[in-house]
């Protein structure tokens, strides 16, 4: 058998070839093609990981690189920057002639809140490799432990958040909480996984109940106008009565300067007045007097009666002062 297998070899091989020599030529040209399989070319987007016998030797970055050939050395390129997606409590399909059209997963999508309502929640897991040694052989089935996960840490934030929160503000903090709790998940799995960001597609009462909650949600909207409203009543109030308070404070100290300056007018005067009473009391007091009395007659009748003309005769004994002014005087005096 053995020589019938050399001749038939023999056979096949050019003529000088059927020699020892010949043989020992193929047999090189056959290790160096085996060898040659061992040049390996990571794209930019990937990272190399190569094992031997099965067990993890080194990561490798972008480029030519070179490994021990089959089967005594194997390499893997997983893609570490592309962008992987997971729609969780609902399922996309395209058709080409409907488009791309949803159906809801309900053991899913549906969760239970803080106060013990149940909501409907479909979001989407963005996520990529950041270790390509822990996510080939740290966990067995990544996507779909990445999905495990993130519906439990999803669970796990809607059971401490009330629902009306959850309907409406609380969106932004539910997607980071539930996007830290699934890396501190992974992390501790070493699942070599970067979760890049969560989010809410899609947050709803029961269809059941859907109507009902609406209605609520409608009633709070306009709760919450009519706050507003009243609270830019009672801005507009208090900003015009603090305007008219300041305006009442200035008036009483412009009032206040007034009064005091006329005081202190009055006080000057006093004293210069008594700084002349003291040089000429006489005078002072004359002048004082004379001011005074022309005061108090400035607006009252005046006559002038003559008590040492009553016994004359053809002269009369008073003087009419206001007859005696001119016509044009007394007129615009009336007036």
């Amino acid at each position: 058998m053995l020589r019938r297998s050399q001749d038939r070899f023999k056979k096949i091989l050019p003529s000088g070839f059927g020699g020892g020599r010949g043989i020992l030529i193929v047999v090189i040209i056959i290790v160096l093609v085996w060898l040659a399989t061992g040049f390996y070319r990571v794209q930019p987007d990937q990272q190399g990981v190569v094992m031997r016998f099965g067990q993890y030797i080194r990561s490798t970055e972008p480029g030519l690189h070179y490994h021990l050939p089959a089967p005594i050395e194997s390499v893997l390129t997983p893609s570490v920057t592309r962008v992987n997606r997971i729609d969780i409590g609902f399922v996309g399909a395209t058709d080409a002639r409907q488009g791309t059209s949803v159906r809801d997963i309900p053991g899913e999508s549906l969760m239970l809140t803080g106060d013990e309502n149940i909501i409907d929640i479909d979001f989407t897991v963005l996520w990529r490799i950041n270790n390509a040694r822990d996510f080939l052989f740290n966990v067995r089935n990544p996507e779909e432990t990445v999905k495990i996960v993130a519906e439990s840490a999803m669970r796990e934030i809607i059971g401490r958040t009330n629902i009306q929160p959850a309907l409406s503000e609380a969106r932004g903090i539910i997607e980071q909480q539930s996007r830290q709790l699934i890396q501190g998940v992974l992390d501790e799995y070493g699942a070599g996984i970067e979760i890049t960001e969560v989010q809410l597609q899609s947050v709803d009462p029961p269809g059941d109940v859907i109507d009902a909650f609406s209605e609520v949600i409608r009633a709070r909207q306009d709760l919450d106008t009519l706050r507003n409203e009243a609270q830019a009543y009672y801005n507009q109030k208090t900003q015009q009565a603090e305007g008219e308070a300041f305006g009442l404070v200035q008036e009483a100290i412009a009032y206040r300067a007034e009064v005091v300056a006329l005081a202190d007018g009055d006080a000057q005067r006093f004293l210069s007045v008594l700084t002349s009473y003291t040089a000429s009391p006489d005078v002072t007091a004359q002048r004082l007097f004379i001011e005074t009395i022309e005061d108090v007659l400035r607006n009252m009748s005046k006559i002038i009666i003559d008590s040492d003309a009553e016994g004359s005769q053809g002269i009369v004994p008073y003087l009419p002062l206001d007859e005696l002014r001119p016509r044009s005087q007394t007129e615009g005096d009336a007036r």
